[in-house]
């Protein structure tokens, strides 16, 4: 199943068509993605007998919206790919790296991004969405606490991430649009395998980021456990997982994003969200 959102209400998607799910479900499923998530195995089982004829809406892909519009809480993992990790200076953690950006900075998949002052930063990565409200989940169970996968943007302002003595990271993620997400929610049962998805990141049509999601040191159900351990997970909130080598502060010389930069997002069995750059105005 892939879930997307036109025009703030929910829809299920199958290739370039769409069913409204309140249309659809005849009133009994809600239009809210959000208040959606809290019905989850409700929204599966009606969604696995819904008739082809009900996708009846064609899908433009630049009209939609975050899949996950207003998360509770929004984690992040740092250094959760051994090259990332390498090219950074660091060796591999012994345990997830976590941060969080603030939900206000969470936006859809084909937006114009206002560059603040200072060093902007791409990093693509793999987004796992809660389904289920989940406490001290076991590894083993945590894929069933998973809704689904979208692909995410953890842009990142380096000057503000890195200032201080340690660095705090999260206001440094989390400027407006900092959080661009979609293009769809996909289930993870539409994969064959979704602990191995191709991951790419384009600057302007030329690869700067490349791996499978099969090289994080720490895979999605053992975010989920680890972080269920700590605290608990509520439907729609969103782990970022963390982003392959290929950062843009990273290369020789560096290289941060700009005005007319256009950057895409791409990952194997979900799409891709596209992202164009304009300046602060005075």
């Amino acid at each position: 199943m892939r879930l997307g959102v036109l025009g703030g209400r929910a829809v299920l998607v199958r290739g370039d068509r769409a069913a409204d799910v309140r249309w659809a479900s005849k009133g009994r499923l809600p239009t809210d993605p959000m208040i959606l998530l809290g019905e989850w195995p409700r929204l599966c089982e009606w969604a696995a007998r819904l008739p082809d004829r009900a996708y009846d809406i064609t899908v433009d892909p630049t009209a939609l919206g975050a899949p996950v519009p207003r998360p509770r809480q929004v984690f992040a993992i740092a250094l959760n790919y051994p090259p990332h990790a390498a090219e950074a200076g660091f060796t591999p953690p012994d345990e997830p790296l976590v941060f969080t950006k603030f939900p206000a900075c969470v936006t859809g998949p084909h937006t114009t991004v206002a560059l603040p002052a200072g060093k902007v930063d791409w990093e693509v990565e793999l987004v796992a969405v809660i389904g289920r409200e989940t406490y001290r989940v076991s590894e083993d169970r945590a894929w069933e606490a998973v809704a689904g996968l979208t692909v995410g943007q953890d842009l990142s302002e380096r000057a503000t991430q890195l200032r201080g003595k340690p660095a705090q990271f999260s206001l440094g993620k989390s400027f407006p649009g900092f959080g661009p997400t979609g293009p769809v929610l996909v289930t993870p049962d539409e994969f064959t395998d979704p602990d191995d998805l191709e991951i790419t990141g384009l600057l302007n049509g030329v690869a700067v980021q490349h791996d499978r999601t099969k090289s994080m040191i720490f895979p999605v159900p053992e975010l989920i456990a680890r972080l269920s351990a700590v605290v608990p997970l509520f439907p729609g909130d969103l782990v970022f997982t963390g982003t392959p080598a290929g950062v843009g502060n990273r290369m020789d010389p560096p290289r941060y994003l700009t005005e007319d930069d256009e950057l895409v997002s791409r990952i194997e069995g979900i799409g891709e969200i596209r992202q164009r750059f304009t300046a602060v105005q005075p």
